[in-house]
């Protein structure tokens, strides 16, 4: 049984299906967003090689044609050598402004694909058909969409809204434990930035989600979806509360920085190191109790997850690196730091006019070098 969740965006609305068996209906569920039956589907080479065939299917038995690009894998891609590339494809294939592209992987796929789709022609319609647990549940939902610079992750993107979601819970099957905890680690973000009774069932149920049982890994993706969603039609753009959505990831992208954005550190995993860094230092903020943040890092660290620097492969890393890496981060503003820290479990808030300095000197008792 399939779960519908609407993002409310008006005109531009649009719904994310969640359920298992959701790509053989990915013809039937494609076809109105068509103005002629043929999509080019973005794919990675991983993902195309176990998923490629039923998808392809499902297109041809709805009478449309599939036009495949196939990407290598990796962070790496989502570069403006990877974007070069696939829009240089996209032309070759000679795609007009009414076709429609297909975006079929995790969160690298997604946002180099949606980023695409936003620029090609002055924007093109795509459909996002996430097959990671963290892009299910985060980056196919609410039209971030982007490329990393050597200066920085996300840095050069667009906001485009896709037309339709599906998340088909069957696709996890093959995914490798190592990306079912790093996508767990931005479920468990809803709960500690605005739903402590999530928060509290992912504590319980955490071992469930991570196991693939299929109760437990619908209710987590359907929660996390909605409050999603709630969000983004708030605040589609960023200018308020869509930020919490940041949770852990000032922190988290100058880990993966200074690690190179390769295999050694997933995207899902600097966020939980993130977010567990996030919560220490909202403790020592005054922000929460220390209590909250032994809590939360308590429940990342229960599903396999880092939650300090020594977890992290290459530290000792030095403070005034990562310090310059937060100062690149999109929510820097005036040459002030902004992070997302947390008033208690469940309470993310905005902390502006942070001080570089005494941000160096939390990381130095976090266990950077000088």
């Amino acid at each position: 049984m399939s779960r519908v969740v609407t993002v409310g965006l008006g005109a531009r609305a649009y719904e994310v299906v969640i359920g298992p068996g959701l790509i053989a209906e990915a013809g039937q569920r494609m076809a109105p967003f068509l103005k002629r039956p043929r999509v080019a589907v973005v794919s990675d080479e991983t993902v195309w090689g176990l998923h490629g065939a039923r998808l392809t299917a499902s297109l041809d038995a709805a009478g449309i044609a599939v036009l495949p690009i196939v990407i290598p894998p990796g962070e790496q891609t989502k570069s403006f050598e990877g974007l070069a590339s696939l829009t240089d494809r996209l032309l070759a294939l000679e795609l007009d402004r009414g076709d429609v592209l297909a975006a079929f992987g995790g969160g690298v796929v997604g946002d180099l694909t949606g980023f695409a789709a936003a620029i090609y022609k002055r924007g093109i319609d795509f459909v996002q058909i996430p097959t990671t647990l963290l892009a299910q549940v985060d980056s196919s939902v609410g039209g971030k969409t982007a490329i990393d610079t050597a200066r920085g992750k996300n840095l050069v993107g667009a906001f485009h809204q896709p037309r339709l979601v599906l998340a088909d819970l069957d696709v996890l099957a093959t995914l490798p434990d190592r990306e079912m905890r790093a996508g767990y680690a931005e479920v468990i973000k809803y709960g500690l930035l605005g739903d402590f009774a999530f928060f509290e069932w992912l504590e319980v149920n955490g071992a469930k989600v991570l196991a693939r049982e299929p109760q437990a890994l619908s209710h987590a993706v359907g929660r996390s979806v909605e409050m999603k969603a709630e969000i983004v039609a708030e605040d589609e753009t960023e200018q308020g509360r869509r930020a919490l959505l940041n949770l852990g990831h000032t922190f988290g992208h100058a880990l993966e920085a200074e690690t190179g954005y390769g295999a050694a550190l997933l995207h899902g995993e600097a966020v939980a190191a993130g977010q567990a860094i996030a919560f220490r230092f909202s403790a020592a903020k005054g922000l929460c109790e220390t209590q909250d943040a032994v809590r939360a890092e308590q429940a990342i660290a229960a599903a396999g997850l880092p939650t300090r620097l020594s977890d992290v492969p290459g530290h000792p890393f030095k403070a005034a690196a990562l310090a310059r890496h937060m100062a690149q981060d999109k929510k820097a503003e005036g040459g002030r730091l902004t992070f997302i820290l947390a008033r208690g479990l469940g309470q993310a808030c905005v902390a502006k006019d942070l001080d570089e300095l005494g941000v160096r000197d939390f990381l130095l008792g976090e266990g950077a070098m000088p």
